[in-house]
């Protein structure tokens, strides 16, 4: 070869390894496209390992949204915007109102708080979600102790608490309940997923709903595709013993009732019923309520916005029904076999709000009694809420997004109101969410718990007729 011509090699060299770099670009690329084309056919289809990959992404999503929308707990749905500035107690007819003791729950904290008819604190329960589990036999993976409360608590005579924790930005979000002494001392704990209510019968045993992810097809339901957050109903031991589990989904399709299932709506096909509510039928509910016997429960579905009663002994829904209400909670069975309940979005879009309770008779569905608040009141809870039907004929209500306890009259006046005095958030103007409440007779309380209360004479006189007992549902609730 001359010197003087030049060489080609490092050029064709070049030339080359470009060209086995594209290939291998282009054959990683087609890989991919391969991969995500599979992918996709077996998702749509349903073929291994389409609902494999559906899954992890549905997972995947679930912690991100975890940890970008329920990472600061004033981005929850805990706390909301204050309507009023007003704290405490902002009206009170002592002529009027069913005078005594009111428990309630907040979305702040773990804790149940007992004031009297001028809001002073008369008691509180308080136990963190991580001193009731320090050794990690709970919920895996719990959310800091600031995003957990209780939700649901009543009270024994003698002062003990049982409490229900839920864990606000989890799925699911149910935490357990736990018995508390006068002193937040722990008696017992239930590590089951236990969420929204539960009810004691006068035996001490326990009714629950609780819920879990469940991954199986049921026949039958083809469009509600696992994963699913369903609900079972529970029965634990006055010691808080499971005895029996019930799984809800199944026992309503499996019920002359399964129709109401055709009315999930399509966004919440991954928690098709979402129970918010039990209610144990006593003898003196069940005497005349025609659809129910002592010892059943009445549940509340709110996703199909239907009752039903379940009876534990048997296991099955012996009567379900629709009516006149939107996503309801709370249904309670009046002694005089009425339902009442606290219908989130039955009003619609009025001045009043968009939230009421209503009175309704089972056999007819027809409303019998209502409050809806007023423009200057109104009444709007979008989630959450709940009423207790007093002895006076009086109703008091939690409106949840509101913070607020309300006791009317049968006629709609105000004869007592308290608006959660707590607030938060950058500029101190979020309000937390009512748990739940309930209105005690201190008389019903024994005498070594009702002395360590420091409350006056207008909250310790005699109830009128039968009067509330703690550690049971009001006689007309």
């Amino acid at each position: 070869m001359d010197s003087k011509t030049p060489d080609k090699r490092p050029v064709r060299q070049d030339a080359d390894t470009f060209t086995d770099k594209l290939f291998k670009t282009l054959s990683i690329l087609a890989a991919v496209v391969l991969v995500f084309v599979i992918g996709a056919f077996s998702v749509v289809t349903e073929i291994f390992p389409g609902p494999q990959i559906q899954h992890a992404y549905q997972a995947g999503q679930a912690l991100y949204h975890q940890a970008t929308d329920y990472n600061d707990v004033y981005k929850g749905d805990i706390w909301r915007p204050q309507r009023t500035d007003a704290q405490g107690v902002t009206q009170y007819d002592p002529e009027l109102a069913r005078n005594g003791l009111t428990l309630y729950t907040v979305g702040t904290e773990p804790a149940a708080y007992l004031v009297d008819m001028h809001g002073k604190v008369v008691h509180e329960w308080r136990k963190p979600y991580s001193e009731v589990w320090s050794d990690g036999k709970g919920v895996a993976n719990p959310r800091p102790d600031e995003f957990i409360h209780f939700r649901n608590a009543q009270v024994m005579p003698n002062g003990d608490l049982i409490a229900l924790y839920e864990g606000n930005g989890d799925t699911p979000y149910g935490y357990g309940l736990v018995k508390l002494d006068k002193d937040s001392n722990v008696i017992w704990r239930y590590a089951g997923r236990a969420h929204h209510q539960f009810a004691i019968a006068p035996d001490g045993k326990i009714y629950a709903l609780i819920h879990g992810i469940f991954d199986d097809e049921i026949e039958g339901l083809d469009y509600l595709e696992p994963p699913r957050l369903e609900d079972s109903l529970v029965v634990l031991s006055p010691e808080g013993k499971e005895l029996q589990r019930t799984r809800l989904l199944p026992t309503l399709q499996h019920s002359p009732f399964s129709e109401l299932l055709n009315n999930v709506p399509g966004i919440m096909v991954g928690d098709p019923i979402h129970a918010n509510a039990v209610d144990y039928l006593t003898a003196d509910k069940a005497r005349n309520f025609p659809f129910g016997n002592q010892g059943d429960l009445l549940l509340s579905f709110r996703e199909t916005s239907s009752i039903a009663v379940f009876d534990p002994r048997s296991q099955k829904i012996t009567w379900a029904t629709r009516g006149p209400w939107i996503r309801q909670h709370d249904p309670d069975v009046l002694p005089n076999g009425d339902i009442v309940m606290f219908d989130n979005r039955g009003h619609y879009h009025t001045p009043e709000g968009e939230s009421r309770v209503v009175e309704f008779d089972p056999r007819t569905l027809q409303v019998v009694w209502q409050y809806a608040g007023t423009p200057q009141h109104p009444l709007e809870s979008e989630i959450r809420g709940d009423q207790h039907r007093l002895d006076n004929g009086n109703t008091l209500i939690s409106e949840s997004d509101g913070g607020r306890l309300v006791e009317v009259t049968r006629d709609g006046r105000i004869a007592w109101e308290y608006v959660v005095p707590t607030r938060g958030g950058p500029n101190d103007d979020m309000i937390p969410i009512i748990g739940w409440s309930q209105r005690l007779d201190p008389a019903s309380f024994d005498s070594d718990f009702a002395r360590s209360l420091d409350i006056g004479d207008s909250e310790a006189q005699p109830a009128r007729d039968e009067g509330t007992r703690a550690g049971a549902p009001p006689p007309d609730s």
